[in-house]
């Protein structure tokens, strides 16, 4: 039996690794010094929730096939300078991730947005396609159990990331995954924190694609400018593939595919989603899935969480939550919510949460990125700022930064809440964007004014 230990196993993908090794029957310990819900949860469920909170050098052993650690985790922990002493292979994420799939076709799906989507549409169409397949999302997608699955299942595909790869490694975590097939959906400045410059962060999206081999295929967005440069300037041997938008329609609030059968209706809207099936439908093709099958499976997705996603519906007014928190992600989403009902009032509250958005410097990229939306909120949370130890943001500064000269600016969740259940959402859309949870807002009665009369 196989036995791996996790130095910093709560996180939202370390855990669910975690489970789905005990699933393919190894043995699996792990660490941390804080686990928070669901992962606590789910851990103790399959019997691998720590005994108590820290790190401790004595649960590394010789006899252990492995470590796997955690990006929350540092260079200096205990466990990993153990294990270091005892020659115990150490594994990042990523690494590990590649270990186990050698031997697979792997598919890496990276973007600076997208990535998410266009793997959950890939995912939900191979499964309804029953195709067989490994896979690693960043979100809990419905009728999918854990975010990683590993077997012996020919293809794995991977949603890639740019960030850091783990303490000791500094480098990107999808340039570890060695591709066969590689999609790249957009490039958009983030991770402010770790590429303080543009051009190394654009350069790490340009090594990806010439990492594609000569039997592969790169697979790229072609309404992207920056993604579209660095594709044709790839020194790749590989295959290009160009997409755009998938053609598409909208009547009475709803998206319909245009294909050469006839119309499709799809669950998810905006010129950015329709981008991101069009890639989802090339991955599918250079998996054999055929475009009629890809159709027949499509029509059935609703989306990954907090994509768009519908917490509250009445007649005439929708509430959404999406994880938007990038300048490019919150631009693309407020448009596509407002596009899609052009006839409501669109309130759009984002919370900046990231250490690249709550960074005064950083702020420009967020010009113009709400000007589709009625009315325009920002929160922010005091105690985070100081936490990062960056400077405090008033309102005027964020403003100018916006370039909205109406944007409200809310530092307490109460404040907020009390704001938003004022409002009238007769014929209005709600749209809350965060990678956070605006300091735990209870969102129960905001879904209780979408369920009466008023929407």
């Amino acid at each position: 039996m196989k036995k791996y230990h996790f130095i910093a196993i709560g996180g939202a993908v370390m855990h669910n690794l975690a489970l789905a090794l005990v699933q393919k029957g190894y043995q699996v310990t792990g660490s941390d010094d804080e686990i928070y819900e669901p992962s606590r949860t789910r851990l103790e469920r399959a019997g691998i929730l720590p005994a108590a909170y820290g790190w401790f050098p004595e649960k590394i052993t010789s006899d252990l096939d492995g470590i796997i650690l955690g990006m929350h985790a540092r260079i200096d922990n205990p466990e990993l300078i153990r294990a270091q002493e005892l020659g115990v292979p150490v594994f990042s994420f990523p690494e590990f991730i590649y270990n186990q799939s050698q031997t697979k076709k792997r598919v890496v799906i990276a973007g600076s947005h997208g990535k998410t989507s266009i793997t959950s549409m890939i995912l939900h169409v191979l499964k309804d396609q029953n195709v067989d397949f490994d896979y690693l999302v960043g979100a809990q997608i419905e009728g999918f159990d854990l975010m990683v699955r590993l077997s012996d299942a020919p293809v794995i595909v991977i949603e890639g990331d740019e960030y850091l790869t783990s303490p000791i490694d500094r480098t990107p975590k999808f340039f570890h995954y060695r591709h066969d097939i590689a999609l790249v959906s957009g490039i958009a400045w983030d991770h402010f924190n770790v590429f303080p410059d543009f051009e190394d962060y654009k350069a790490q999206f340009s090594k990806l694609m010439d990492r594609t081999l000569i039997e592969g295929e790169l697979i790229y967005c072609a309404v992207d400018p920056l993604v579209k440069e660095a594709a044709e300037k790839s020194s790749t041997p590989g295959q290009k593939t160009p997409y755009q938008a998938h053609p598409a329609e909208i009547q009475e609030g709803k998206t319909y595919l245009k294909t050469e059968s006839g119309l499709v209706e799809i669950g998810v809207f905006g010129d950015h989603n329709l981008q991101n099936l069009q890639g989802a439908l090339e991955i599918c093709r250079a998996l054999g899935v055929s475009k009629e099958q890809f159709y027949r499976s499509i029509g059935s997705f609703k989306g990954a969480a907090k994509r768009q996603e519908v917490l509250a519906a009445g007649t005439s007014g929708i509430l959404f939550r999406d994880f938007a928190h990038a300048p490019s992600k919150l631009k693309a989403t407020v448009n596509a919510v407002k596009n899609q009902f052009p006839e409501r009032r669109l309130i759009a509250v984002q919370e900046l949460h990231t250490y690249s958005s709550l960074n005064k410097a950083f702020l420009p990229n967020y010009a113009h990125s709400m000007d589709e939306a009625d009315e325009a909120i920002i929160y922010l949370n005091p105690h985070a700022v100081a936490l990062k130890k960056l400077e405090l943001m008033d309102e005027a500064t964020l403003r100018e930064g916006f370039k909205r000269a109406d944007l409200k600016l809310f530092t307490e969740s109460q404040a907020l809440k009390d704001y938003l259940l004022t409002q009238n959402y007769s014929n209005t859309n709600l749209l809350l964007m965060s990678s956070g949870n605006y300091d735990n807002l209870d969102l129960e009665p905001l879904k209780a004014k979408f369920n009466t009369h008023e929407a």
